[in-house]
């Protein structure tokens, strides 16, 4: 199966809409399948970049901040829907060691081309606050990655925190993505999964609320 590519357009980071903001460190795990185009007055964007540590926040912006914009208004995942990596490979429930993160999409279907998803692994022991419990699986836990502040990726992270580059918001995956520091309003939309018989995560269900700005 044939995944869109981004572009080489290297005027993209400029496109964010806070590209003024201060600088972090580029990202090191790439979401292969992001696909760029030009709309009439927005750029859609599916996490070109992934998660990375937040070493020093004057190296040079990455291209993962620009706003995430979808036309599709319908579900994102419903149940049964794979869990897949950026080459479209189904993620088995031995993908994970405790502690490690990964941008994960539903498994393409018409009417969903790229839904940027991140998937954490932890001792089901360190979850807490508002995690919803029921949504998770073998200490996987699942997030929107769209910031819910200005719609850009949470493609950092800091420690166990999910941060965003735009606006610097950060979102504790152990507390169900509720928010830490900086301006997001709410946490990142928890995502339920479950591990089928042969070993595959898989959503029950779609995300608890809705992706990106707005919907507080």
């Amino acid at each position: 199966m044939d995944y869109p590519k981004p572009d080489d357009d290297s005027d993209d980071a400029d496109d964010c809409p806070c590209s003024d903001a201060p600088a972090v460190s580029p990202t090191l795990y790439g979401d292969a399948r992001a696909e760029l185009r030009r709309r009439d007055f927005a750029k859609f964007l599916a996490s070109v970049g992934g998660l990375t540590a937040v070493a020093s926040l004057t190296a040079p912006l990455a291209s993962t901040t620009q706003v995430f914009e979808r036309s599709y208004e319908g579900p994102v995942y419903s149940d049964g829907v794979h869990l897949v990596d950026s080459e479209g490979e189904r993620i088995r429930e031995n993908r994970l060691s405790e502690g490690e993160k990964m941008t994960v999409f539903p498994e393409p279907r018409p009417g969903i081309e790229d839904a940027p998803t991140l998937l954490v692994r932890y001792p089901e022991s360190e979850y807490g606050g508002d995690i919803e419990m029921g949504y998770t699986v073998s200490g996987y836990a699942a997030f929107s990655k769209v910031c819910t502040h200005a719609g850009c990726m949470v493609a950092n992270e800091d420690g166990n925190l999910l941060v965003c580059p735009c606006h610097f918001g950060k979102f504790d995956p152990l507390q169900g993505a509720a928010v830490t520091d900086g301006p997001p309003g709410r946490p990142l939309p928890q995502l339920p999964i479950t591990v089928t018989s042969d070993g595959f995560l898989v959503a029950t269900g779609d995300f608890e609320g809705p992706i990106g700005p707005g919907g507080g």
